[in-house]
């Protein structure tokens, strides 16, 4: 009986979504752990099954540290972004677009859906331009999204899943590595997305970050920005994407722990979620 007052749960929700588009980013513990690769991948196929159009937009930054390592390379983080010379944007293209991208697209295959890996450069997919970290400090080849060509998306999702690594390139064809957060939240906002979601390591966003039961279950995107200076490290680069999404028109973005098995049906499809959920401010 609890299975179905949880299909029951999820009836009015999936009517709601059905038609609509969800860009997922993907990462942490649910791209990396074997068994919650699989159950991302039924997930994701579930949504699309029941009408939904899902697109993954994804990073890789656990793969591109340890290539990165083996070749005893510098690994250095500002602000939750990656310093990146022109030596890292080639380990990440490499890494994100041949391995990590077609690992996806296999897998999302062979639970049921048909996928097409992009970049951005595929189609002119994403245009960018060079930026600094927050603070000023030089990062090198790190790119701000200028432009999102959506025509390429609208195209693809009709009839296959699309699956986005986060590389780009700016006018001059120079390559660049794209913080997956950021993309995520400028893919949501060119496709007019219903949601965006973003799977961590964490429960959501933490009052405390040291106490893991701190979880803020929702929030406006007024409270965010209030907080968002004193915030620091990996949250920061999302809840900057949640608020830059919704003030783009997406209704709701969601930040979901991705180390629970179904984490995407759970927050999506039943009453209580079980991240946050950042909201417009009334």
């Amino acid at each position: 009986m609890r299975d179905i007052g949880t299909l029951l749960e999820a009836l009015p929700y999936i009517r709601e979504f059905h038609g609509r588009t969800v860009v997922i980013k993907y990462g942490g513990a649910a791209m990396s752990d074997p068994e919650l690769r699989e159950e991302f991948a039924r997930d994701v196929v579930l949504l699309k099954y029941v009408g939904m159009n899902p697109v993954v937009v994804h990073g890789g930054g656990p793969d591109i540290t340890s290539y990165m390592q083996r070749l005893a390379m510098p690994v250095e983080f500002v602000s939750g972004l990656r310093v990146s010379d022109e030596a890292t944007v080639e380990i990440a293209k490499m890494v994100l677009v041949g391995k990590v991208n077609k690992d996806i697209v296999l897998r999302l295959g062979r639970h049921g859906q048909p996928a097409v890996g992009l970049c951005g450069d595929d189609g002119r997919l994403l245009r960018v331009s060079r930026q600094a970290a927050p603070g000023g400090e030089d990062i090198g080849f790190v790119g701000r999204i200028e432009r999102v060509n959506a025509d390429v998306l609208h195209h693809i999702a009709q009839d296959y899943i699309p699956v986005i690594a986060s590389v780009g390139a700016d006018a001059e064809g120079h390559s660049y590595n794209i913080n997956a957060d950021e993309a995520a939240g400028a893919i949501a906002r060119e496709l007019g997305a219903y949601k965006i979601i973003f799977l961590t390591d964490v429960a959501g966003w933490l009052r405390d970050p040291a106490d893991g039961d701190s979880r803020i279950t929702q929030a406006a995107t007024n409270e965010v920005e209030d907080a968002l200076p004193q915030i620091g490290g990996g949250m920061r680069p999302k809840l900057q994407a949640c608020i830059d999404a919704i003030y783009g028109g997406v209704s709701a973005a969601h930040i979901v722990d991705g180390r629970i098995a179904h984490s995407v049906l759970l927050e999506l499809f039943t009453n209580a979620g079980i991240g946050t959920k950042i909201h417009p401010a009334s």
